[in-house]
């Protein structure tokens, strides 16, 4: 695992989606885990078109001491990815050796709803032709089954704590104090069924 806690390197995480996915929320989550380990974070969201379903991205940065807010192509740790398209579209920005978290979903962006472009029904396989480390999960449908399909957000930072921490009790301690009170018990079974998901990778693949 890549531990949050004594680490001497920035790690660099891209978060990506589409507008009311709840990419925004999930960056505040790691966020407050970092913080609760006493290290510096920078946190740059770009969320212009969220209201129109466009693309969301936000970048985590965080270590012992972090000076820029934003990540440079090539460098990024983990890819936490909301959709599948826009997986592929920001896959420049992870470094070798990385690892992309894709959530199985497809959400048609407005050149494919109005007919002008059809969605690649290869998505997949092309980001499993550029990286090593990729991990495809049907979020949604693990989030329906915890109870809510709201919930997909913190099905994928299970998935990213289960690599990233050997220490998850700081994640679910930032996500009871995060999500609205009445959908803790939500959040934390999809959570958890995350972790699940990404230790099971690391059985298969190692460090």
């Amino acid at each position: 695992m890549i531990p949050v806690v004594d680490t001497a390197d920035t790690k660099n995480i891209l978060i990506v989606g589409v507008g009311g996915q709840g990419t925004i929320l999930a960056s505040r989550v790691i966020a407050g885990v970092v913080m609760r380990r006493g290290l510096d974070i920078k946190v740059s969201e770009i969320h212009g078109m969220a209201q129109r379903g466009g693309s969301v991205v936000t970048q985590v940065r965080f270590g012992k001491e972090v000076f820029a807010p934003t990540i440079t192509p090539g460098t990024a740790d983990f890819i936490l990815a909301f959709e599948k398209l826009e997986a592929l579209r920001w896959l420049h920005y992870l470094r070798e050796g990385g690892t992309v978290i894709v959530n199985s979903q497809e959400l048609y962006p407005l050149p494919v709803l109005t007919g002008s472009k059809e969605y690649p029904v290869d998505t997949m396989e092309r980001i499993r032709g550029k990286v090593s480390r990729a991990i495809e999960i049907d979020a949604l449908e693990i989030a329906k089954k915890c109870g809510s399909p709201k919930v997909v957000n913190t099905v994928l930072l299970g998935v990213l704590a289960g690599l990233l921490d050997s220490d998850l009790e700081a994640w679910r301690e930032t996500i009871r104090e995060t999500v609205p009170p009445r959908t803790v018990d939500i959040n934390l079974a999809a959570f958890e069924e995350g972790i699940d998901r990404g230790k099971e990778f690391l059985s298969q693949v190692g460090n």
